[in-house]
């Protein structure tokens, strides 16, 4: 992955894409605060008007809604724009264009441990609901390279836990959404800095 940063920043520049709560966002914000992550988020991209854009506005970041799909001309301007050298899909629920100047530079979270319970739909609770349905012994999570098809590009790192007799599927969520506050900082500094 080729980095654009510049001898006086760094840091990276990440743009976090989100369509609801904003969590993934406040715990990224919140591992940049305190030092555990070498990062600045340059931008805030939502596919709506959503709670994760308003939390977006209430840390200071340049905030942008998109409705419906974005062009692959209106993610290379974002990537000029705010000279980025990463975009990080935490609960983007639009397909992402790839483009050559963003191929590879593009990660996703995912609330199971790939290629296991991915793809269309694959989202939210339902992912946990197929977890359970399915008899699994152990979920997690996944943050990998986004490709052209949803959930298929190569795995940066995955994190795991056991399902406990009687969990739910928001139990289940709970516990995997714990993960996913180690496991996304972790892959995001992982990419920035060429591991």
């Amino acid at each position: 992955m080729t980095m654009m940063n510049s001898p006086s920043r760094s840091s990276g520049k990440i743009a976090v894409m989100l369509s609801g709560s904003g969590r993934s966002l406040e715990n990224l914000c919140h591992c940049i605060d305190d030092g555990t992550l070498d990062a600045e988020i340059a931008v805030v991209i939502t596919s709506r008007e959503c709670l994760g854009a308003q939390k977006s506005r209430a840390h200071s970041i340049p905030t942008r809604v998109v409705p419906g799909q974005l062009t692959p001309q209106q993610l290379d301007a974002f990537v000029d724009e705010f000279m980025l050298d990463l975009i990080v899909l935490a609960g983007y629920l639009k397909r992402i264009p790839i483009t050559k100047k963003t191929r590879g530079r593009i990660i996703n979270i995912h609330p199971a441990l790939l290629p296991n319970f991915g793809g269309p739909g694959m989202h939210g609770l339902h992912v946990h609901r197929a977890v359970l349905k399915a008899k699994a012994n152990h979920t997690g999570c996944t943050v990998h390279f986004c490709d052209e098809t949803y959930d298929t590009g190569s795995t940066i790192h995955q994190l795991q836990c056991p399902i406990e007799p009687g969990d739910t599927a928001q139990a289940i969520a709970d516990k995997v959404f714990r993960l996913e506050c180690k496991a996304l900082p972790h892959a995001v500094s992982m990419v920035l800095n060429g591991l």
